[in-house]
């Protein structure tokens, strides 16, 4: 099994650089490997990808030798895991506000002793059944690929002690437009909840030995947030890439 470059650094201690692709780009693989990018956030929550466009991309990360991390748009455990066995590095789960849900999760996508995950060994994860031997394959997947939730409602930041505590999470991944526009609509519209937020989950993975991560904007935001012991950050994607690429060509023409 491929060897997950986002674990490789998180267990050394590095930054994984992230970054997100929410359309069917072949291309977006290739330029973000070679430019440096450990990750790519591939988001079906709030895009419209569908499983033989990911059938389609998933070998193009092997190729490039980058990670798909792949935000669910599903809880439905064989939907899960089935995007684990089309190749998936890792699942990143939206709204993830307690410790039963973060339990449930766990249980869907890691095989035992860890979780409950149905065994197929034969999808692109295995190479088509290449590892004949179950329980090498189950160890494997266990180590290679992750599970991360994501910290996006105050009700998950009153339980991110719990939450982190979780065996078989990986990775907490703060989401600032969600948790930031409820801390806003609850009153607090100048960041400090949204900061203090940062800071109770940054202390509650240290305590916990878990990794934990967000979207960044600027190089400022990536050193304060690395500082803070952020383990994975993620900037840019296809979506601003383009927005900022066309503003600038439209400049020429004034």
């Amino acid at each position: 099994m491929r060897t997950s470059k986002t674990l490789k650094k998180i267990r050394e201690g590095g930054l994984v650089r992230c970054t997100a692709l929410g359309h069917f780009i072949p291309a977006y693989i290739a330029h973000a490997a070679r430019a440096g990018y450990d990750c790519i956030w591939l988001d079906l929550e709030h895009r419209a990808i569908d499983i033989r466009e990911i059938q389609a991309l998933m070998p193009i990360f092997r190729e490039y030798d980058i990670d798909c991390m792949l935000r669910a748009p599903t809880l439905e455990k064989t939907g899960l895991y089935r995007y684990l066995e089309e190749g998936a590095t890792g699942l990143m789960i939206p709204h993830v506000s307690t410790a039963d849900r973060a339990r449930e999760l766990v249980q869907a996508v890691k095989f035992p002793p860890i979780g409950d995950r149905g065994l197929d060994n034969a999808g692109y994860d295995s190479s088509y059944r290449a590892n004949h031997d179950a329980l090498a394959f189950t160890r494997d997947a266990n180590r290679e690929t992750f599970l991360v939730v994501q910290i996006e409602t105050p009700q998950a930041v009153e339980n991110v002690e719990e939450i982190a505590a979780v065996p078989g999470v990986d990775m907490l991944f703060v989401g600032p437009g969600d948790l930031g526009l409820r801390y806003a609509i609850e009153g607090c519209t100048d960041g400090s909840r949204l900061e203090a937020a940062y800071e109770r989950v940054a202390a509650a993975c240290q305590a916990h030995g878990v990794a934990w991560a967000c979207p960044v904007g600027s190089a400022e935001e990536i050193k304060r947030r690395r500082a803070q012991g952020a383990g994975m950050l993620a900037n840019t994607g296809d979506f601003m890439i383009l927005y900022h690429g066309l503003l600038e060509g439209a400049k020429q023409f004034e």
